[in-house]
């Protein structure tokens, strides 16, 4: 895929300088400190990732990735959406702040970092910005406070996640003596 120019779109700036690539769009600014031996070419409206003179190295795809991730970021950005079920389980928003009910002795509040926004439909929340890193990292943490569990599939799910059921606990056959 390195080999593969990146198409930048008008409205998108990227430079290259001392090691940290920096990517300016509609929706924010992002910025990655590339690793040694990896160069960018930029032409008119296209990047291409290259090693450098020193020798090949394997980080040429991992950089072409992030630019790729980069540029898609700050001209339509990233979403994920999970799925909260259970009986009782509620999540709203105030502001950039998600107020979330899952059956605990005390409600949760998780706080977006800069870039990232919540929205609430029904029992979807889904979490947008423009660094593809940060909304799963944001996505992963609310879903850890209660992942579904096998049994009921209560609790968050990614929206195409499939839960595997168990069975319950099965009776004796006998009944008791």
């Amino acid at each position: 895929m390195a080999k593969i120019p990146i198409k930048i779109p008008t409205g998108v700036t990227v430079t290259a300088e001392n090691r940290v690539l920096t990517v300016t769009g509609p929706k924010g600014q992002l910025s990655w400190n590339m690793p040694p031996d990896v160069a960018i070419i930029l032409a008119e409206n296209e990047a291409k990732v290259t090693h450098t003179a020193d020798g090949e190295t394997n980080l040429v795809g991992l950089t072409w990735a992030y630019l790729s991730n980069m540029v898609r970021g700050v001209t339509e950005g990233w979403g994920k959406v999970l799925e909260l079920s259970g009986t009782g389980f509620r999540a709203t928003t105030s502001g950039t702040q998600l107020d979330l009910a899952l059956g605990f002795s005390h409600p949760i509040k998780v706080t977006a970092p800069a870039g990232i926004t919540f929205e609430v439909k029904e029992n979807k929340i889904t979490i947008k910005g423009s660094d593809k890193e940060l909304v799963g990292e944001i996505a992963a943490r609310i879903r850890a406070l209660r992942p579904a569990d096998p049994y009921k599939a209560k609790g968050f799910k990614y929206e195409n996640e499939v839960i595997v059921r168990k069975a319950g606990k099965a009776a004796k056959a006998g009944g008791v003596k």
